[in-house]
């Protein structure tokens, strides 16, 4: 198969994520992959124990928080690590833009 017709997926966990060293690694795998890929799609977790902190803390401002805010609260996480992502991998020459999952039109329910 051609280059210009591969697509590749690639997920990072939250503890691949846990500082600004580690975005570094991620994104000279990512730069390495681009040879053989067209395309290249990035999913990210938040920063090691992001979500789990941010669970406790909307737990402590609202015993039983609105669902959708604290989906809010919880995406916060997932947005902090795609853009230092994106700023990782601009740094070393790769331009990026990241976007959260509704802003590539991808619906999860």
């Amino acid at each position: 198969m051609s280059k210009d017709l591969k697509t590749l997926v690639m997920k990072f966990g939250g503890s691949s994520l846990k500082d600004s060293e580690r975005f570094q690694i991620i994104a000279s795998i990512i730069a390495k992959r681009a040879k053989e890929y067209s395309r290249i799609v990035v999913v990210v977790s938040a920063m090691g124990n992001t979500t789990d902190r941010l669970v406790k803390l909307g737990y402590k401002v609202h015993k039983s928080p609105p669902r959708r805010e604290f989906d809010m609260l919880l995406s916060a996480g997932e947005r902090l690590s795609i853009a230092l992502l994106a700023m990782a991998l601009d740094s070393m020459g790769m331009p990026s833009i990241s976007f959260t999952g509704s802003q590539s039109g991808i619906i999860t329910t």
